[in-house]
């Protein structure tokens, strides 16, 4: 990604937590020449990978496979006795035209919550043993208490303030209602691990490369400079 894509993408989520009244914490705000002035008392930041996430997929079509993401907590599944959360909540932004891949987790069960804006589409499907997509058995689904089944690679949608839990192994990728906007998605779950705990399938990158165009606006949550 261009590094002006992802200052654009930051500011359109930040302009979206505005809108909803969703207040971010102090870090998210730190400059990355405030960021080089920082000690240790702010390393649970860096090393639980809090903070601002645009990510490509390593495709190169932010606009069609996407999303902007912030980590406002998180434990750290390698550090557990210095850093104990066993929770984790993100925000999600994704807008129209844009698509996140279809995945599971082997580790964080989560739920995903419409926390403003147009409607988003969830499509689900269970694993096979083998990991790979199961086409054709029924997926339980529950969404805010209420449990029922689909058939394989329906879309749930999700409108504003409704949520949908998200088991270990259950494949499931994002894409917003075609004609409602924008979409501001919450996310909780138990602790994250963007690094290890993702079975893309077809198989993707997480974490972008960057193309230096222009000066960084805020830094990724993979670029602070070490205390």
């Amino acid at each position: 990604m261009k590094r002006s894509e992802i200052n654009r993408a930051l500011r359109e989520l930040e302009a979206m937590c505005r809108a909803y009244r969703f207040a971010l914490p102090p870090f998210c705000a730190f400059t990355p020449d405030e960021w080089r002035t920082l000690g240790h008392e702010y390393d649970e930041v860096r090393e639980c990978l809090l903070g601002w996430d645009i990510t490509d997929y390593g495709l190169g079509d932010f606009d069609k496979v996407g999303m902007s993401l912030i980590t406002i907590r998180n434990g750290c599944r390698a550090l557990p006795e210095k850093y104990p959360k066993v929770y984790a909540e993100k925000l999600l932004y994704l807008k129209e035209g844009q698509y996140s891949p279809n995945h599971f987790h082997w580790y964080k069960t989560e739920d995903i919550i419409n926390r403003g804006g147009g409607n988003v589409l969830i499509r689900v499907y269970n694993s096979l043993p083998d990991e790979e997509i199961d086409y054709n058995s029924p997926v339980l689904v529950q969404t805010d208490g209420h449990s029922y089944t689909v058939p394989a690679g329906t879309q749930v949608r999700l409108t504003p303030g409704e949520s949908i839990h998200i088991r270990q192994y259950l494949y499931h990728d994002f894409e917003v209602e075609p004609g409602t906007g924008p979409v501001l998605l919450g996310e909780v779950s138990q602790c994250n691990d963007d690094e290890t705990d993702n079975r893309f399938n077809p198989p993707v990158g997480r974490f972008p490369a960057i193309e230096e165009d222009e000066p960084p606006y805020r830094l990724l949550c993979t670029e602070y400079p070490k205390a």
